[in-house]
């Protein structure tokens, strides 16, 4: 069955750029991994991951990112989704490979790239249908610059 995708985004801190956050049948992304990370005991920290500061990076346009165009994915072929706590993608990124054929989109081959020891094969993979993921990024189109 489909994951169902949508995007939430809000300041990141009082009155900050733009934060980004995937959110997964009603579930954020930062909430999810947090709980993957603490139930197979490879973080102890409450947090250590954000959504994506746009406004910080060059990403390029959402749907550019979001469907993994070759500007946006980088030397493992993969893209961030989930950025550091500090609002820096690069400091502790959480990556995902994005598929995309006629129908859908996968989110698989999660890592975290500064502890390649840590085991995400059972984190995902997320399956979205092609047309609803397309409409979500298209909903960032006033907040992702």
């Amino acid at each position: 069955m489909p994951v169902l995708i949508a995007f939430e985004a809000e300041p990141y801190e009082t009155d900050g750029p733009t934060e980004v956050v995937p959110v997964l049948d009603g579930v954020k992304l930062t909430d999810r991994i947090h709980a993957f990370e603490r139930d197979h005991g490879i973080e102890t920290r409450a947090v250590s991951y954000a959504g994506l500061i746009p406004a910080h990076f060059r990403f390029g346009s959402a749907d550019e990112h979001y469907l993994a165009n070759e500007s946006s994915v980088g030397p493992t072929g993969k893209i961030p989704v989930l950025g550091c706590q500090c609002g820096e993608w690069g400091c502790w990124p959480l990556l995902a490979r994005v598929i995309v054929d006629e129908t859908t989109v996968t989110w698989t081959e999660f890592e975290q790239p500064y502890r390649p020891d840590r085991d995400y094969t059972s984190f995902g993979p997320f399956v979205f249908r092609r047309t609803d993921y397309e409409a979500a990024i298209a909903d960032l189109a006033g907040v992702w610059s």
